[in-house]
């Protein structure tokens, strides 16, 4: 699959089939996450890959009781050990954290797997889970597996409505 069909073939995954990932296809995902491009070439994403069925429950409770979330053969938490602030006054942690976790999304689709981006937890709860120390940011979670669903689409904005050229002129 290239890139442009795995971008428009994307999207939020809220029901999981139970085959397992195989090893080499969560690697290769994985891998791609590695790859992402970070500020400062610092690359201090972490990820926690649960795959434990009980605690994948622990998880989907922490994430405001959405359960659909450990119907998923592995979660995928994405957490950062950086504290820095870029010169535009922006934190590095989430923006990193949210670059690699997109190279995994589209990394899975292209190997027929889907995702769902989770930003609705409580990361008291899920440090408690997975043994998280406190000085460590938990930003996002993600489901990862094939779909027991259909692939849906919500309806995208067309681009004129999003880009301008050369000055803002929305």
């Amino acid at each position: 699959m290239d890139l442009y069909e795995a971008i428009k073939k994307r999207y939020s995954c809220r029901s999981y089939s139970s085959k397992p990932i195989e090893k080499e296809k969560l690697d290769r995902i994985l891998e791609a996450a590695r790859l992402a491009p970070s500020a400062k070439n610092l690359r201090d994403w972490r990820f926690v890959i649960v795959t434990d069925e009980k605690r994948r429950k622990e998880v989907a409770a922490a994430a405001n009781e959405q359960m659909f979330i450990a119907t998923a053969p592995a979660i995928i938490v994405g957490c950062s050990n950086c504290d820095s602030i870029m010169r535009c006054g922006q934190k590095i942690a989430p923006i990193d954290l949210a670059i690699a976790m997109e190279h995994i999304a589209l990394a899975a689709t292209a190997e027929g797997l889907t995702t769902c981006w989770i930003g609705s937890f409580y990361p008291e709860k899920i440090r408690k889970v997975l043994d998280i120390p406190e000085k460590i940011e938990i930003i996002e979670l993600m489901p990862i597996g094939y779909p027991a669903d259909k692939e849906t689409h919500r309806p995208i904005e067309n681009v004129e409505k999003i880009v301008c050229y050369e000055k803002w002129q929305f």
